[in-house]
Order: structure tokens, then C-alpha cells, then sequence
């Protein structure tokens, strides 16, 4: 049986991020499965001709290889700050949503972003993670309130559910949000282009970057406080001057929410000469930026799936993670783990994993093999897998 297959496309935006990423990944496979007939695109109340056509387009001569993403005034990003518009929004757009997509009753509806609206046919719901329920504090008050207003109705809506990790489908459960035999969890993936580089591979974005292959310690992702970046800063700061300034912290992510003082304490750094922030990176440069760094230390205190674990792992890179939350699942073995909350651990988990050189051989092969069981396509097969139960 051929499957007809909408797809909720509000994430599909530049630059990439997170829930975007996924989306794209599983879109980019739904559109040449040889189980689905036909697929569409539904976003914001709008059914869209084909939204990958803009993101595959390849970047215009002298575009810039490293800067801070385009703010958009989208009505998420609207809501985002408004209790108020919230609350309008939540109350008038289920109608209008369930109006537009009348008449697709044989159609499989999947939003890879949460929220199902109102559909006659079956329904898919990917929940990234909970935590607006577990660490409301991380968020706006009008996000948490949104999904707080939003999610038990799109719950009630939905047919079956996709976790990125066991982790997120136990704390479903636990919080009795949907039978355990509508939760299936199905793992999230690198894309190709992150792998090893050889010397001649990392130079171009290294010389674009400023930056030297093998002599910085990274971080990847949004500047804010669930990701526990003023922790690390901190730790870095009781390492030896020495070790600091022969590998440097390099933080890459754009500004998030609540992070005035984490900037600020990453200014103090940078002037001290041993941190470099860098805004938001290319996707060009990103696989060389990870292939060509030290160790990529990702301490957050709460994931869903913590994609920059596993993108750090397929391109060789060894990896000091947290042991909370999803973080050791998706590690696999293969990471360094540490309290996110404990700065003196972190420190030295810190100046272990960069200065000893068996575990840094150790962890490049257990990494390589932990991220080489995981794949996009495999995810995607295993979505298609969920459509066909339902179909």
C-alpha cells in the first residue's frame, strides 16, 4: 500500500537548527521513498510547493563562510514574547488548520514540531523533548505557556507518537502523557558530511575561520542557559593558563534566549585571550569545524537527542558530554561524561580529555563506531515503519 503522506513544514527555514535539521532529514528521504506515492507540505495554515528547493540551493558567490543568523519576524517568534498572543493564537488557529487540511482524510498528517492540529486521517507527532514540563525556567513564559496550552490537545489528536530518544519516550510515559504502545522512539542521526578530514580538507575552513586544525576545544550550539555554557566557560577558567592557551574554547551558536551574561563572561574570556566566539558558522565549515577540533565538550543540562554529540563523533572527534537526560544513550559508551552541575569535575574531565593522548585514540574509535550505527536513513525507514502501522 502506497502512503500519502503531509508533512508539517514550519521548521524548514534557514539557517538549519535542531527541529529544522530533523525535518529536512526526514523530508529529503520521505520525498524519494518508494513507499510513499505523494507528499506534501502543510505549514502555518499554507500548503507549500516544495520548501527543500530554497535550503538545497547552493550558497551565492561571496557569501559570507562564518555569520550570525537572520533574526525572522515570523508569528512563532512573535508569539514567543506575547502571554497574550498566545492565547488568541491557541484558541483560533486549531479551526482554521483543521478547515485548510479538510478532505485528506486517506492522508498520513506528521508534525515533525510537536503539534498535531485538527486532521480526519492519521496523525504523527515527533516530540523532541519535555522541557517545557521539566525546566519551564530555560524558556520564555509565553513559549512554555504555548506548548503548555497546545500540547495536551495535539496529544489527544494524535495517532502515534516518535521520540528522538528512549530517554524523552520514558519521561512520557512517567508522566502517563500517551500509552506506552503509541511511543515509539526512533534515534536521530549525522548526515554524511560530517566524517574525518585529512590535513589538506580542514584547511580551507580552518584559514576562514581563523583557527588552527587539532588546537581548540568546541562547543556547538545555541547560546543559552540549557545548555550549560557559563558551566563551562567556568571550568575552563580553573584549567592551567598553559593548556588554555594552547587549546582555546571555541563556542559556535547563535543568541538565545536569557544569555546576556553568559555573553558577557564570554567577552572577559575572549579579551583574556583564550576563547573565540564565533556567532554562527557556515554550513560549509561546520564538518571541517568539528573534524578539526580537539575535543567538543557539549555539557547541557537537558537534551532530547543532543545532535552535536553524535555529528562530533562521526568526524572523528572525541566527545566529554553530561550524564543526565538522554546524553549517555546517544553517547553510546563512546563519550567522556560528566555532572553538568559540577564545575571542579568538569575541569577535570577537561584537562584529562585534552591532554591524554590514549583515550583521545580510544574515544575517535568508539565514536566512529557509535555514530556509524546511526543514520538518517535508517531513522527515516523506521518512521515509514510507524505511517505503515497507522496506514
Amino acid at each position: 500500500m502506497k502512503l500519502d503522506v503531509i508533512l508539517a513544514a514550519d521548521a524548514l527555514r534557514a539557517p538549519l537548527t535542531g527541529i529544522g535539521r530533523y525535518t529536512y532529514e526526514v523530508a529529503r528521504r520521505l520525498a524519494r521513498h518508494e513507499e510513499v506515492a505523494r507528499l506534501r507540505y502543510f505549514s502555518m495554515g499554507q500548503w507549500l510547493e516544495d520548501p527543500l528547493a530554497a535550503l538545497d540551493s547552493p550558497p551565492s558567490e561571496g557569501a559570507k563562510p562564518v555569520h550570525a543568523p537572520r533574526e525572522r519576524a515570523t508569528l512563532r517568534t512573535r508569539l514567543a514574547t506575547s502571554p497574550l498572543a498566545v492565547r488568541i493564537y491557541c484558541a483560533l488557529t486549531p479551526m482554521y488548520f483543521g478547515w485548510r487540511l479538510r478532505g485528506n482524510r486517506q492522508s498520513i498528517y506528521h508534525a515533525p514540531n510537536y503539534i498535531v492540529p485538527p486532521f480526519d486521517g492519521q496523525t504523527v507527532s515527533t516530540v523532541h523533548d519535555l522541557s517545557h514540563i521539566l525546566y519551564p525556567q530555560f524558556h520564555p513564559r509565553a513559549r512554555v505557556e504555548y506548548l503548555n496550552l497546545t500540547l495536551g490537545p495535539s496529544l489527544a489528536r494524535t495517532s502515534h507518537v516518535i521520540t528522538v530518544s528512549e530517554a524523552v519516550r520514558q519521561e512520557m510515559i512517567e508522566r502517563r502523557l500517551m500509552p506506552p504502545d503509541r511511543i515509539t522512539a526512533i534515534l536521530e542521526a549525522a548526515d554524511a558530511a560530517f566524517r574525518p578530514h585529512t590535513p589538506q580538507m580542514l584547511e580551507p575552513a580552518m584559514q576562514a575561520l581563523g583557527l588552527r586544525a587539532g588546537q581548540y576545544c568546541l562547543f556547538v550550539g545555541t547560546v543559552e542557559p540549557r545548555k550549560n555554557v557559563e558551566r563551562l566557560i567556568q571550568a575552563y577558567e580553573l584549567l592551567p593558563q598553559e593548556m588554555r592557551r594552547e587549546w582555546p574554547l571555541v563556542i559556535a551558536g547563535g543568541k538565545g534566549w536569557n544569555s546576556e551574561a553568559i555573553h558577557a563572561r564570554m567577552a572577559k574570556a575572549q579579551a583574556e585571550g583564550w576563547l573565540r566566539y564565533v556567532s554562527f558558522v557556515d554550513q560549509r565549515w561546520l564538518p571541517a569545524l568539528y573534524a578539526g577540533a580537539r575535543l567538543m565538550a557539549y555539557p547541557s543540562l537537558y537534551e532530547g537527542f543532543g545532535l552535536p554529540i553524535v555529528e562530533a563523533m562521526a568526524s572523528g572527534t572525541p566527545v566529554l558530554t553530561s550524564n543526565t537526560s538522554c546524553m549517555p544513550e546517544v553517547a553510546g559508551g563512546a563519550a567522556r561524561l560528566v555532572n553538568p552541575l559540577d564545575v571542579e569535575d568538569m575541569a577535570q574531565a577537561l584537562e584529562e580529555c585534552l591532554s591524554n593522548e590514549a583515550w583521545q585514540a580510544e574515544a575517535k574509535v568508539k565514536g566512529l563506531a557509535r555514530a556509524s550505527g546511526l543514520s538518517w536513513d535508517r531513522c527515516v525507514e523506521e518512521t515509514v515503519a510507524v505511517y505503515r502501522q497507522l496506514a
